[in-house]
């Protein structure tokens, strides 16, 4: 069986550490990160080696940034999302590997929903959408995973009612999101646990939030 992860790793040379310890303890086939916040020359390339990967990445300094690690080779078959060649975000990787095609994705934040980052994620989730359809359409097995920045539901948000009026919670990107499972993906965690609440994957660093799991379920 193939294991496929997802990780918004925040930095991977602040967390190198803890991706390698990771790697070697879990050992999955395919991991999509996210947040690597690293520009090629600045990828940990003979670490990822070391642990027994091929990598495939574009990134920023400081922003965003997008990998895959794979133990099969990596053919590269995007860079950027369709749709927009000013957008200079590194934010999609789209790749094919292991017999599968499939996408490292940072969907943008939206917040504060007042300025422009909000149409901003919604026009990036827009294209994603047209992209999706075009990709689902060639008939490969398609995985795409990542931090989408989106909370689809309430049973994926500790406090729904305190978290309604926020970018990863309003009802236009939850929409997008229900769009892209109609196209026929599935939300891999509900298909194994459609009424939980939560599990979380992400849990403000203030207040204790983590220890007391006041997270959200935005990673997919």
């Amino acid at each position: 069986m193939l294991t496929i992860a997802s990780w918004n790793v925040n930095s991977i040379k602040a967390r190198l550490a803890h991706l390698q310890r990771w790697l070697a303890d879990f050992g999955p086939d395919v991991v999509l990160l996210q947040e690597t916040k690293a520009i090629r020359e600045a990828f940990p390339w003979q670490e990822i080696t070391d642990a027994g990967y091929n990598a495939a990445t574009v990134g920023q300094k400081t922003y965003n940034g997008v990998a895959v690690l794979s133990r099969r080779p990596i053919d590269v078959l995007a860079t950027a999302l369709p749709g927009d060649d000013g957008d200079d975000q590194a934010r999609y990787l789209e790749v094919f590997t292991a017999g599968f095609r499939g996408a490292s994705l940072y969907v943008p934040n939206g917040n504060p929903v007042e300025s422009v980052k909000f149409p901003y994620k919604l026009g990036w989730l827009d294209r994603c959408y047209r992209h999706a359809e075009s990709v689902l359409a060639s008939g490969d097995c398609v995985v795409f995973g990542g931090d989408f920045n989106i909370a689809p539901a309430a049973n994926d948000v500790y406090d729904p009612d305190g978290w309604k009026n926020d970018a990863l919670c309003r009802p236009e990107s939850r929409a997008v999101f229900r769009k892209l499972l109609y196209l026929g993906l599935i939300d891999a965690l509900r298909a194994r646990a459609p009424d939980a609440v939560g599990p979380y994957t992400w849990w403000d660093y203030r207040r204790g939030a983590f220890a007391a799991d006041e997270g959200l379920r935005i990673d997919h």
